[in-house]
Formats: structure tokens, C-alpha cells, sequence
């Protein structure tokens, strides 16, 4: 109980001092535990028990239990390192240790997130600092790549007009960066046009998908088509 009181009151400093909600929360988890095995050593030696011994025999059951659990303590020390050096902080929606998410929180050895369909994730903390982070709400703006193909027999002047026009009725697009509409590709069995257009992060969704559904439309509007990849075989007939 007092234990309880002790690191509620801690929270709510630290809260009313306008600490990173994650890291308060990551603070408090340790000052709890702290707090209790201090509580515990002094019950004992309230009781008569030395204490001395045990907190060596503690120090050496610490020893081997730091051995067997190496990963344990890993995932400790990243969620230290987490803290720390802070590359994404709760609501960011990043791509760490294997999963993609929302961050809803980082605590001492593992960090959870809910992916876009509403599953809960808890990923270890070691498994975040060993690869790479991707923090796709770090940045206010963010780029929306498509690529859009054409037949070798479609206009291609007539294309750009109608991806020009597209992008210059959002209102969503940016015009600083500027959009990039570019002819990127002579491939296989299309002509590719490059869209580049800056929205804001949380547009950007919203953006590639209406962007996609507006081109096809436009394209069977205009008589544009949009190629599949194919193959035209040729056969010599042996005399």
C-alpha cells in the first residue's frame, strides 16, 4: 500500500512537470520495484533476520540469474536505451522488431503496439534495438510514391496531362515540396510514369488511395490503358 502511494505520488510529479507520458510510465515501473524489495529487506530485518547475508546471497542468486536470463537482461537494457535515446514515443505508428503499429506503450522489458487491424503486439525490447526502426510519424510530411503504367501505343503527353491535373486538384498535395510527375521507365511491357506528391503524414493514406482510384478512372475515360505484363512469342515454322 504504502508502496502504491509512494510511486502514484511520483507519477503524478512527474506528470504535472510534463514528462513524456512513456517514460514516466517506464520510471515508475522501476521505482516500484525497487520500492518493494527495499520493503522486503527491511521486513526481515525487522524480524530479527540478518539481512547481510541474504543481500550477499541475493547478490549471488543475482549473479546466476543474470546467466540464465541474458535475454531478459538485454531486453532490459534496451528498453534503457529506448528510453533513452527515445526514436519513437507513444502514438507514433512505426515499423520496429518485426511489427507495425501504433506504440501504446514501452515498459521494462518489451514494447506493445496495435497494428492497423486492431491486433496487440508485444514486442521485446531487444528485438526493437538489434534492427532497424522505421518511425513513419516522426516527420509532420511524407511522400506518397506511385507508379502508373501506360501501353507503347497510349499518348503519353495526354497521360502526364491527366496526372497532372489529378494531383493539382487535391487539395491534399502540398505545393511545397512540389508534386514530381516524371516518365520514369521504358519497361517490359509499359510505360511507367513516376507520381511524387508531398502531403501531410496522416493524408498520406487517404491520398494513395484516392489517387489510385481517380487515375483508373480518368485512364478509361480518356482510352488509356493500363498493360499486364505479357509476352509475345514469335514461332519459326520448320521446313
Amino acid at each position: 500500500m504504502v508502496v502504491g502511494l509512494v510511486v502514484n505520488g511520483v507519477k503524478k510529479l512527474l506528470n504535472s512537470r510534463g514528462m513524456d507520458e512513456i517514460l514516466v510510465s517506464f520510471l515508475t515501473s522501476i521505482l516500484r520495484w525497487l520500492l518493494l524489495l527495499f520493503v522486503v529487506i527491511a521486513a526481515l530485518s525487522q524480524l530479527g533476520i540478518d539481512t547481510t547475508s541474504m543481500v550477499a546471497l541475493l547478490g549471488a542468486a543475482g549473479l546466476a540469474i543474470g546467466l540464465s536470463l541474458q535475454d531478459s537482461l538485454s531486453n532490459f537494457a534496451s528498453g534503457v536505451m529506448l528510453i533513452i535515446f527515445r526514436p519513437f514515443t507513444k502514438g507514433n505508428f512505426v515499423e520496429a522488431g518485426g511489427a507495425t503499429g501504433v506504440v501504446q506503450s514501452i515498459s521494462i522489458f518489451t514494447t506493445t503496439l496495435t497494428t492497423p487491424d486492431n491486433k496487440e503486439v508485444i514486442v521485446p525490447n531487444g528485438a526493437i534495438i538489434s534492427n532497424n526502426i522505421t518511425n513513419y510519424s516522426a516527420r509532420p510530411i511524407r511522400r506518397v510514391d506511385m507508379v502508373f503504367g501506360i501501353g507503347y501505343d497510349d499518348d503519353i503527353r495526354q497521360a502526364r496531362k491527366v496526372l497532372e491535373e489529378i494531383i493539382a486538384a487535391d487539395d491534399r498535395v502540398l505545393e511545397d515540396p512540389a508534386p514530381v510527375i516524371a516518365l520514369g521507365e521504358l519497361a517490359d511491357s509499359s510505360v511507367n510514369f513516376l507520381v511524387r506528391p508531398w502531403a501531410k503524414s496522416e493524408d498520406y493514406w487517404a491520398l494513395l488511395w484516392d489517387t489510385n482510384e481517380k487515375v483508373k478512372l480518368r485512364f478509361d475515360e480518356d482510352g488509356i490503358s493500363i498493360p499486364y505484363p505479357q509476352m509475345d512469342v514469335h514461332m519459326d515454322k520448320a521446313e
